[in-house]
């Protein structure tokens, strides 16, 4: 039987379903025979938005001339899922909704997965970070406090997310409650907060006991962010970590404007921690205490 669940959650811009297959092959071979004790789920939300930015692409280019087709695909499509996934959220059905339901549902296909309410490790990478920092911070209010997503009424969204009413196990898991850790790559937090008064920008609470947030970001990707200079809790939840991201592929430009934001998952300083914490899990006693990841970095 898995021991640990290690979830996913992609960036923003035009993403494929298989987004961590990579990933997840490499992670195999540095885990070795461990592998078979961690469950492995890739969150996908991109389907509730790409359809409508191809769509919209296509207009464009049918209706007009525009030069960097590239940089402007990214552009547009990793604008419209931000843009998409906070507007008018409230209302059933919306994008911010079906993405709290995508994150549910893998987190309940895990859960089937262990067996029972084990530990339960994300990775999640740029705008993702933002999609499960609102996942858990809704899910952390009390009862009736959402105003907007699932955890508006849990209940009243089980059948969609697992076939049967909820019970009070599954919702403790769903709410993050085996949390242990969770490691965010390239994280645009702070673009979806700037813009607010310091004293209402609240970061989640620790869901579990021991719990770590590790936060690794390249002083030169634009789009990713350290985390503990927002304050208001993020000060003592949050341990950034400035990392380096090398270049792989000679025939990358590595001085591009997002090319460092797109190459966290393959690099050793990402790979190397998140090894080190899954390890540690495996072979930690049942008693909760905080994650020891830094001979991992």
């Amino acid at each position: 039987m898995a021991q640990v669940a290690l979830l996913t959650l992609h960036g923003m811009g035009i993403t494929l379903k298989d987004y961590a297959d990579e990933f997840r092959h490499r992670l195999h071979a540095r885990l070795g025979t461990a592998r078979h004790e961690v469950v492995f789920e890739s969150v996908y939300y991109q389907s509730i938005l790409q359809s409508n930015e191809r769509a919209v692409w296509r207009h464009i280019l049918a209706g007009s001339k525009v030069r960097k087709e590239s940089l402007r695909t990214f552009v547009l499509s990793g604008l419209a899922d931000a843009i998409g996934l906070e507007t008018r959220k409230e209302r059933k059905g919306s994008a911010y909704e079906q993405a709290q339901m995508e994150i549910a549902r893998k987190l309940l296909a895990a859960r089937d997965r262990l067996g029972r309410n084990g530990p339960v490790v994300f990775i999640t990478q740029s705008l993702g970070c933002q999609v499960l920092s609102n996942y858990l911070y809704d899910a952390q209010l009390p009862e009736g406090g959402a105003c907007a997503g699932i955890w508006r009424d849990i209940d009243a969204h089980a059948l969609e997310i697992a076939g049967h009413p909820l019970d009070a196990e599954e919702v403790s898991f769903l709410r993050g409650d085996t949390i242990q850790c969770w490691l965010t790559t390239g994280c645009s937090i702070p673009v979806f907060v700037a813009a607010d008064t310091c004293m209402r920008i609240q970061p989640i609470r620790a869901p579990a006991a021991g719990f770590r947030w590790l936060n690794l970001y390249d002083p030169n990707d634009v789009l990713g962010w350290p985390l503990r200079p927002l304050g208001s809790g993020y000060e003592t939840l949050v341990d950034d970590r400035a990392i380096n991201l090398v270049l792989e592929d000679p025939t990358k430009d590595s001085e591009g404007p997002v090319y460092s934001h797109e190459t966290y998952w393959f690099s050793e300083e990402v790979l190397r921690p998140i090894v080190g914490i899954l390890k540690a899990l495996l072979t930690r006693s049942d008693q909760p205490s905080a994650l020891d990841v830094s001979g991992c970095l």
